[in-house]
């Protein structure tokens, strides 16, 4: 088991996991990319601008310092937004040696290319072997994982013994963590949950009930499962952590900032408005753009992503969202077609 890591990436999960995982006993690294934050961090022991009331314990060392902070461990975690992790694996990629394993902690769709986390680190970091780079995914809020809070999480890599590896050294007595090698099920399940849960805050805006919110919560599963699968997924991993566990605690919760997003366009508010007050990183926003983009490469039918996308970027009402969802033609349940005539 390693017990030293380092994290690129100082925002909310970032220093969430490098609270906890030094108060578990491992040796932490802590990359942030201003040095006024480093400093501020250094001499505080608080994050200025993420869990900012979270004392970061002395014994994490946080730097700015790339090569200081790459040389420090041969586990890397990386937690930076999805939109900038090419960025930030370009920077590093110089700094791989042979035995650095990987591991994405960001949950998100490259917009322009349509990759995958891991697939974009593969792409960047061609030092090492992409068995090495695997995605650390899950029902897990920052704000409860900084405070010891009972969490469960997956470990995914290509291989068994390297996904057991990063299990090994995420695992804690407050921290569970599974293993699964379906990466892109993991992946797809833990990064399309965001685009669900913009449309249950919407729901919540708007002021519809929980009945309304179950079903998004339900058909949005049954079409991230449709594209997961379309995409080489195993259809089991949607029923996991990285499926229906990462999407419940997303679409439910007063922490998720995707479900309050949402919640704040069903009240009336415009994008712009909302992203231009918030400190962290929506995921979801952008996700949309990719999803929706596999959903048209994959040729798969993913309505509640189509609607949350008109409303977001082509200026649908949100109550129009619910209303069209309601009256779509009739289906079955599961997508099965219809009995022959006379069928039991």
């Amino acid at each position: 088991m390693s017990t030293s890591i380092t994290l690129f990436g100082a925002g909310s999960w970032g220093t969430a996991l490098a609270v906890h995982l030094a108060a578990a006993g491992r040796d932490v690294t802590l990359w942030a990319r201003r040095e006024e934050a480093v400093e501020q961090m250094r001499t505080t022991r608080r994050n200025p601008t993420y869990l900012s009331d979270i004392e970061i314990p002395s014994s994490v060392d946080v730097t700015s310092d790339l090569e200081a902070a790459a040389s420090a461990s041969s586990l890397w975690a990386v937690a930076v937004p999805s939109q900038s992790l090419r960025s930030v694996a370009t920077r590093i990629a110089p700094l791989t040696r042979p035995g650095t394993t990987v591991v994405s902690l960001a949950k998100g769709i490259e917009n322009d290319t349509l990759r995958t986390m891991s697939q974009v680190l593969a792409e960047e970091l061609t030092g090492i072997e992409a068995q090495q780079i695997g995605v650390l995914y899950g029902p897990s809020h920052a704000e409860e994982v900084a405070a010891s809070q009972p969490t469960t999480l997956v470990a995914s890599a290509p291989t068994e013994p390297r996904a057991e590896w990063v299990q090994d050294a995420f695992m804690t007595e407050r921290l569970r963590v599974y293993v699964n090698t379906d990466v892109v099920g993991v992946e797809i399940g833990g990064s399309a949950k965001n685009v669900l849960a913009i449309a249950a805050g919407m729901g919540d805006g708007v002021g519809y009930g929980d009945n309304a919110k179950a079903a998004l919560v339900t058909r949005g599963l049954a079409e991230m499962r449709r594209l997961g699968v379309a995409m080489g997924a195993k259809p089991q991993t949607f029923a996991g952590l990285a499926g229906i566990g990462d999407l419940l605690v997303t679409c439910m919760s007063q922490h998720s900032r995707n479900r309050h997003l949402g919640e704040q366009i069903g009240t009336g508010k415009t994008l712009d408005e909302i992203e231009s007050t918030m400190d962290m990183v929506a995921e979801g926003v952008r996700t949309t753009q990719s999803v929706r983009g596999l959903a048209e490469h994959y040729d798969v039918e993913m309505p509640v992503t189509e609607a949350v996308h008109r409303v977001l970027f082509e200026d649908q009402r949100p109550e129009d969202m619910v209303d069209e969802l309601m009256t779509r033609s009739a289906k079955r349940e599961h997508g099965l077609s219809r009995s022959p005539q006379g069928a039991s």
